[in-house]
């Protein structure tokens, strides 16, 4: 009688875990919905992933994508071949603002979002792909103008407000 006690303690409690580790899920599922949706999230990167034979590199803190509904703010790496030399030199990532762009947003089949979007007013970034899953997940591949294609890997967030 004590083994199934036991037995029925250690399955309620297993039980309420996953019930609870699925309460979470849904609510990070349902934040990320309202971000996307909103345009007001911020892509961060972690892994970044050049084209050619430079070898994939986890990224630093801080690299990131924002997107509000009128405005883009890129502060991102860069490895690979540059095709024309920036004018600055300490411009050497994909760096820039953009308040010109078109912004597209696809819900996937299976769940997540496709964004493409295109800055006007940069010569960083020609578009941007951006793919994110139900969770979070995301991978951004940015095509410039003077760049070979690059690719990231992170996750999507909701932008937190500045108090």
């Amino acid at each position: 009688m004590k083994n199934i006690s036991v037995g029925l303690s250690l399955l309620i409690v297993l039980f309420s875990n996953a019930l609870h580790a699925q309460k979470k899920d849904d609510l990070k599922k349902e934040i990320i919905e309202k971000a996307i949706t909103a345009r007001n999230y911020v892509f961060k990167a972690e892994t970044v992933m050049p084209s050619g034979a430079v070898p994939n590199r986890q990224l630093n803190y801080g690299y990131d994508l924002r997107v509000s509904p009128d405005t883009i703010v890129s502060y991102l790496p860069y490895f690979g071949r540059a095709y024309v030399a920036p004018m600055d030199p300490t411009k050497g990532g994909i760096q820039f603002t953009s308040t010109k762009f078109e912004y597209k947003e696809t819900k996937r089949k299976k769940g997540g979002w496709d964004i493409l979007i295109k800055p006007q007013d940069t010569q960083d970034a020609s578009q941007m792909v951006l793919t994110v899953s139900e969770t979070g997940f995301a991978s951004l591949q940015v095509i410039g103008n003077n760049r070979q294609p690059i690719s990231f890997s992170g996750y999507v967030d909701e932008k937190k407000s500045k108090r």
